[in-house]
């Protein structure tokens, strides 16, 4: 038997047979030239293969939700990016194919993304998935994506590509392997949004040969290949145990009846509308981009109101917690973003666009404040990348001359959780982005294999942080609250939106920390619920500061789980 450690992303236990990532399209030759044509014909051909692989894309954006949607969007856009095209005519003016430019432009525009570092490096794999699907489409052969069976089986990869993650099949796919990535990595992301069970970062899974059964620990971050008796029993536990789960009831109380409100990160109507069947509380994130994804123009005031109104009709008489537009770095927008900042994920992002396109947040407000009218949903709203109390003071204001009462923040910069109490003297609540967070804290880019053990909340100073913000809660309160969740009014609540509050584990040291809410996938709220209700309020707390007093992140999480035995049972 081999094994293969790595990260786990995404909880389970399964056994199956191996189907690895097919080749990638092969590189067209150096020497590739165009015959037999013209250079009109030659950018005649790219243009129509572009806009062609955009309009497939599109399409599977379209049919998609959530962040399957945002990430078949943003790689849409890639297709027809303006660099990317202009680079690979001029290649074909020099007299290159249209297949070998597209490539070689490709690899130009990967490279200065990689050197730009932190989130404009994380389209790289984008970049590199859309040449290679050009190059499919002038070629006239099938685009990249996940191989076919007739047979459920575990995905195995160096890494997989945005477009093919968000449109996989959960019914097909049982569990993804790849051999980079991080914990953050859109693998990541869609595994747990799916509920498969992943490991990212296990370097050697991609030479597993088609075929060969694995076990996947998707907790522990294993995979066995050749499993035996003890796997399979594992594994057959773990199915019968998430049967049991069942959906989430609604109400997630410690086992002495502390209440913590679990809610659903959306990113649509639609994401909303399954958050609420699964039994979600509310919304604890409500990413607006998918209104301002792929467009060349600002929405209009109504169309952005339209879609709002959408997700407060999901929730009647619930909190929606909704994040004003975060633009920028991984994110960019025609109409609002410099493309050419040197350090995007240090740059113009978020609440920061207020700087130098003002405007555009005061019109989203008033298409908040307009779908909020005659809802019964209470409304609750916040801004990305807050690093002072000043910029808090601001937001605050802009949303009471919009009409909306309760103003927040994310903590996703060290300076917001730092000086936590000033800025929640001026707004009413914060909700710790932890995926954020831990990667300007650890000065570690997510999407990276190599750094997947700095980019882990578990760490001690992430940890550190996010009591620290709790603590500048309290001061701006005047003191510790009772129980319960407080008020949107003077509650300065500290809520979680970041993929932490997905980890069961992690799930009750934030409770034991003193946060006074949780936002997940929906596909999280019943494994979460189940933990959290199988310890006192007590028993959370000594489990944080058991956290909070460990070294490293892996003596935290080790300590913790020692403390959590369910989740040996749950195989969580």
């Amino acid at each position: 038997m081999s094994t293969f450690t790595g990260v786990g992303v995404s909880p389970g236990r399964i056994v199956g047979p191996v189907r690895q990532m097919p080749r990638p399209v092969a590189e067209p030759s150096a020497r590739e030239k165009w015959s037999n044509t013209t250079v009109d014909e030659e950018t005649a051909r790219l243009k129509a293969a572009a806009k062609n692989v955009q309009a497939e894309l599109q399409q599977r954006a379209d049919a998609a939700t959530g962040d399957s949607r945002a990430v078949l969007e943003a790689t849409a856009m890639m297709a027809a990016d303006p660099m990317l095209l202009k680079s690979a005519n001029a290649l074909i003016v020099a007299g290159t194919s249209a297949e070998r430019s597209v490539w070689e432009a490709g690899s130009q525009v990967a490279d200065m993304l990689r050197g730009l570092g932190g989130y404009m490096a994380e389209r790289t794999q984008d970049v590199l998935d859309v040449r290679s699907r050009i190059v499919a489409e002038l070629r006239g052969l099938q685009a990249p994506g996940i191989p076919t069976a007739d047979h459920p089986f575990v995905l195995a990869a160096e890494d997989l590509a945005p477009a093919d993650t968000a449109t996989l099949n959960p019914e097909l796919v049982i569990a993804l392997i790849t051999s980079s990535g991080g914990p953050q990595s859109h693998t990541a992301i869609l595994a747990r949004a799916l509920g498969l069970p992943a490991v990212v970062a296990a370097r050697g899974v991609e030479t597993i040969d088609d075929g060969t059964e694995v076990f996947v620990d998707g907790a522990a971050g294993t995979v066995l290949a050749g499993p035996g008796d003890a796997e399979r029993t594992a594994a057959a536990i773990w199915a019968e145990q998430a049967r049991s789960l069942g959906s989430y009831s609604g109400t997630c109380t410690t086992k002495d009846g502390h209440r913590i409100p679990l809610l659903a990160n959306v990113g649509s109507g639609a994401d909303a509308r399954k958050a609420a069947d699964a039994g979600a509380e509310g919304v604890g994130l409500l990413r607006t981009e998918f209104c301002f994804l792929n467009r060349d123009t600002e929405p209009t005031v109504e169309e952005q109101s339209a879609a709002y109104r959408e997700v407060f009709d999901a929730f009647p008489a619930c909190k929606v917690v909704i994040r004003t537009l975060d633009a920028g770095a991984d994110k960019p927008l025609p109409f609002l973003t410099d493309a050419s900042e040197p350090n995007p994920a240090l740059g113009v992002r978020g609440y920061r666009t207020e700087l130098s396109t003002p405007g555009v947040l005061d019109r989203q407000l008033k298409a908040i404040s307009e779908a909020a009218d005659g809802a019964t949903t209470d409304v609750w709203v916040m801004a990305p990348m807050i690093s002072t109390a000043e910029e808090a003071q601001h937001f605050a204001e802009s949303c009471a001359a919009a009409g909306l009462k309760v103003p927040g923040v994310m903590v996703e910069v060290p300076s917001a959780a730092l000086t936590a109490g000033a800025i929640l003297q001026r707004v009413n609540f914060a909700s710790i982005g932890t995926n954020d967070l831990t990667q300007y804290v650890m000065a570690a880019d997510r999407q990276l294999g190599p750094l997947a053990a700095l980019n882990d909340p578990w760490q001690p100073a992430v940890l550190q942080l996010i009591r620290q913000t709790v603590a500048g809660a309290e001061t701006a309160r005047g003191g510790k609250r009772s129980s319960g969740e407080p008020n949107g009014d003077n509650g300065k609540s500290v809520g979680v939106c970041g993929e932490a509050a997905a980890d069961p584990a992690l799930a009750v040291v934030l409770v034991g920390l003193g946060v006074t809410s949780l936002s997940m996938s929906s596909r999280a709220l019943a494994a979460v619920a189940a933990v959290i209700g199988s310890v006192s309020l007590t028993d959370a707390q000594g489990l944080a500061q058991q956290a909070l007093a460990a070294p490293t992140a892996i003596e935290a999480r080790t300590a913790v789980r020692a403390g959590l035995p369910i989740l040996t049972t749950l195989g969580l």
